[in-house]
């Protein structure tokens, strides 16, 4: 059966998001989504509840992780779907992906401190729920409570992205290994939000070659945080590399969301939806 609303990339609690594992489905499935991925940052754990809450709802379910990169200096994310969560290599390279978050949060308390804005590793950790995973959202969310910003995209604009004074920059997994560890599991990889990215036209296709040639198959054309020229961009660029399309809210919580929860736009009709290489 074709799924009328697919959303595969979204965030709980486990990672960076504001709900519960079980939240986000009742709610994915409230907003009429009927195929449904939970994609939380570096961490698999979440996806049991979240099976079980979408079972409950009469919604289909596929596990989902979202893997964060660096290519040629240029932080990026690649989601893995319709995956295998016991397998050992997978969850081997999350763990030592995982053990480099807390050392790269005191560093960025340490560089706000310098700057005079002090506290802000301890208040960070309060808005943290999973002890594993400490990200710059738990830090924009203390800044934006202490005053420092109005909203979340004004502290990293200001403080948290490449180049400001609290990004601290981090060795993540290369290209090679997050896909080598999506492949080993059983699943499907995806550029996810490609047009977030600060790359050249240019550069984005060398990256998408890369990505093509180790066996990456979709690419992220309807997110939240794209815009309609986006949408019209990464379709023709699917096209181009005979990728299948995801789509995804990127939902991380009630009104800090680009859109919710199975709200991206439609994708255009003649893409093939990356739903096909997991049903």
């Amino acid at each position: 059966m074709n799924p009328a609303n697919f959303d595969f990339h979204c965030h709980s609690s486990v990672s960076d998001g504001l709900l519960p594992p079980a939240v986000v489905a009742r709610r994915a499935a409230d907003n009429g989504v009927d195929f449904w991925a939970l994609t939380d940052h570096d961490d698999i754990g979440g996806l049991a509840p979240a099976a079980e809450a979408a079972a409950e709802a009469g919604m289909r379910f596929v596990p989902g992780v979202e893997i964060s990169i660096e290519w040629r200096e240029t932080p990026i994310h690649i989601v893995g779907l319709g995956f295998d969560p016991a397998n050992p290599v997978l969850v081997g390279g999350l763990e030592a992906l995982r053990s480099g978050r807390l050392e790269r949060a005191r560093r960025m308390g340490e560089a706000l401190d310098a700057i005079g804005i002090h506290g802000v590793f301890e208040g960070a950790m309060g808005y943290v729920t999973n002890p594993n995973l400490i990200s710059r959202a738990h830090f924009a969310r203390y800044l934006v409570s202490i005053g420092i910003a109005r909203d979340i995209p004004g502290v990293f604009q200001y403080y948290l992205a490449p180049g400001k004074p609290g990004y601290v920059d981090h060795r993540w997994a290369s290209l090679a290994d997050a896909l080598g560890w999506i492949h080993a599991a059983g699943g499907v990889a995806v550029v996810a939000h490609p047009g977030r990215y600060k790359m050249s036209g240019g550069d984005m296709r060398k990256f998408l070659d890369e990505f093509k040639d180790l066996g990456g198959q979709a690419i992220e054309v309807a997110s939240g945080s794209h815009s309609p020229d986006h949408l019209l961009h990464f379709a023709r660029l699917a096209r181009h590399y005979a990728f299948h399309a995801s789509r995804g809210s990127d939902f991380h919580g009630p009104d800090e969301s680009y859109v919710d929860l199975g709200r991206a736009a439609p994708l255009p009709p003649d893409l093939k939806p990356v739903w096909r290489l997991i049903d």
